[in-house]
């Protein structure tokens, strides 16, 4: 049975990407940004584990759309993928928050990362740098992180 860390799953969020969201944190994180909005996050064993079907079933609303947040989702892509897979059956809108840039993504050709991002609607990419931070941008922390609409970039 396949697994993945949890810190929290969020209800109604409206600062993690566009409409009412349910924000799943994902514990774990390589990055650790100077000036994190969630350093708890950093250590995996802050969350607990949580099967798939518990995810899925725990994110569920149907008043709301999904974000991948974390700690760093990519570093779990298998559970997370098959979160993502399954969370789209039902219809979800799907924003992942991830510190790595696309291209490292698409560059390290790890299967599951990708696939991950084939469930992706929505990817905010990047590092948080406190240098650039600027409390003015929707949905990102710092000016170096993009919001990338995956299925413009798909067909590009």
């Amino acid at each position: 049975m396949e697994t993945a860390h949890i810190l929290s799953i969020y209800h109604d969020s409206v600062v993690d990407g566009e409409g009412l969201r349910t924000v799943i944190f994902f514990a774990g994180c390589p990055h650790h940004c100077q000036g994190c909005h969630n350093p708890s996050s950093w250590n995996k064993r802050n969350g607990h584990e949580m099967t798939i079907e518990q995810i899925v079933q725990q994110s569920l609303n149907p008043l709301t759309n999904i974000t991948f947040s974390g700690g760093e989702p990519f570093d779990q892509a298998r559970t997370a993928a098959k979160v993502a897979q399954q969370l789209k059956t039902y219809g979800k809108n799907i924003w992942a928050y991830t510190g790595w840039t696309l291209e490292e993504l698409l560059e390290s050709q790890h299967p599951d990362q990708l696939e991950l991002l084939n469930y992706v609607d929505v990817l905010v990419d990047g590092r948080f740098k406190i240098e650039e931070r600027d409390i003015a941008l929707s949905f990102r922390g710092s000016r170096n992180q993009r919001i990338i609409d995956m299925k413009q970039y798909r067909y590009q």
